[in-house]
């Protein structure tokens, strides 16, 4: 059984690559019995989606 903290490791990796299949897998099963790592995996999502969406060539602050 994964523990919440390579859950959570797997989470992030998946942000920036493809996870292989045993990876998913045991992701998947974990989300399913683990409510706050579900929540933790939505908010890692939430933040590289915000992440990628901001253009720093809008920031009117920058150098």
């Amino acid at each position: 059984m994964m523990m919440c903290k390579e859950a959570t490791r797997l989470m992030s990796l998946k942000q920036d690559r493809t996870l292989t299949f045993q990876e998913r897998l045991s992701l998947r099963l974990h989300l399913t019995m683990c409510s706050a790592c579900r929540e933790c995996d939505r908010q890692f999502t939430l933040l590289h989606k915000a992440g990628r969406r901001f253009d720093p060539e809008d920031d009117d602050d920058g150098p």
